[in-house]
């Protein structure tokens, strides 16, 4: 379902006695890490390499709201794992999505051979070659870029001519196609709040809406754009968007704290106490249960990237035009193992982050 059309509702669902979240505390696994350099603070974990630059824990709770975060898009793209239109990549990267290049070295130890983990600030100067990929993938990281059209240009000059950007990016303000968020309730506040923490912090939670622009702006063509709609709660009738509802919900439980405490309690002008935090989360979830809302949040992807070729190199073939790829080329013809790792559809990622897959044939807005 697109994001141009309404969510179907499930008439019964007001007055159903059936719980709203499936889940509890035991449904939930560890996914803890060996490394213990980190910050602790109203009891959740945050990260130590360039402290405060991020405002979300690394904590196995957080990490769990990480893979549930994934299911949900492999709901919206039907099993799916990306949109761009791939094909044999040798170089991805996957930027600041916990589980590759990123803060906080909470990765597994295990995955496969051609897969190399790094701890790094995306919003730093890059070190790699220029035009070196052929993917990168960016997902879920509103209020964690300062300089959106810095980090774009980055991508633009590492990826390979014919190689692909996807940036796919939601928000934590809620809509409703049937009027039943109020004006003045808490489902507005706390997106308003939301807003009102990224200007404090310095980096905004409204990307979403910014970022198609500011890739065009950055040099990229042929740039398509997706909308989805993630229910919150299972109130539709649609049993995809039901269970991506009730997923949805369960992620928003499991949420608030680590989204809210440490803006709340470091960066807004008067710097909420814990008990505060923890009033209102109280409050945000009492929200959560209200079934006469239909509440929904947006969730688009910007697809089909497509890297314009420099000047100069018009008519050169895929590989000639990329002194770094015949390098890679000249090293694989050596090794025929390594040539077999790389031509797969997992090239330089973690598989079971779940970040790469096949195309996939979601419908157009």
């Amino acid at each position: 379902m697109d994001g141009s059309q309404e969510i179907p509702i499930d008439e019964n669902y007001e007055d159903s006695s059936r719980e709203i979240s499936r889940f509890d505390e035991s449904s939930r696994a560890s996914l803890a890490t060996s490394l213990t350099q980190y910050r602790y603070e109203n009891g959740r974990r945050y990260h130590a390499y360039r402290e405060g630059q991020y405002w979300a824990p690394n904590d196995d709770q957080a990490s769990m709201l990480d893979t549930i975060a994934h299911h949900l898009f492999l709901l919206t793209f039907n099993d799916k794992l990306f949109l761009a239109p791939l094909d044999k990549p040798r170089r991805a990267l996957d930027v600041g999505c916990g589980n590759a290049t990123d803060l906080s070295p909470i990765q597994s130890q295990i995955g496969p051979p051609n897969l190399r983990f790094e701890m790094d600030d995306c919003c730093s100067t890059w070190v790699y070659p220029e035009e070196y990929f052929d993917y990168i993938h960016i997902r879920m990281l509103f209020a964690s870029v300062a300089d959106w059209p810095a980090l774009y240009r980055e991508c633009y000059n590492h990826l390979a001519p014919g190689g692909y950007l996807e940036h796919a990016e939601t928000t934590p303000i809620t809509r409703s196609d049937d009027n039943s968020i109020a004006p003045g309730s808490m489902w507005v506040a706390q997106g308003q709040l939301a807003v009102d923490c990224g200007e404090a912090f310095g980096k905004t939670f409204e990307q979403m809406v910014l970022m198609k622009d500011q890739i065009t702006a950055a040099g990229f063509v042929e740039v398509t754009e997706l909308r989805f709609k993630w229910p919150i709660g299972p109130w539709s009738n649609d049993p995809k968007l039901k269970d991506l509802g009730r997923w949805n919900m369960h992620m928003w439980e499991q949420g608030l704290e680590g989204w809210t405490m440490a803006l709340l309690t470091r960066y807004m002008h008067f710097k909420w106490s814990y008990d505060r935090v923890k009033e209102w989360i109280r409050q945000m979830r009492e929200t959560l249960l209200d079934r006469r809302v239909h509440a929904y949040q947006e969730m688009y992807v910007p697809r089909r990237v497509a890297f314009t070729i420099p000047d100069g190199k018009a008519g050169e073939s895929f590989s000639q035009g990329n002194p770094c790829r015949q390098q890679q080329q000249a090293r694989d013809s050596n090794d025929p193992k390594q040539e077999e790792s790389y031509d797969v559809a997992q090239p330089s990622f973690y598989y079971d982050s779940g970040l790469m897959a096949t195309d996939t044939s979601p419908t157009t807005p």
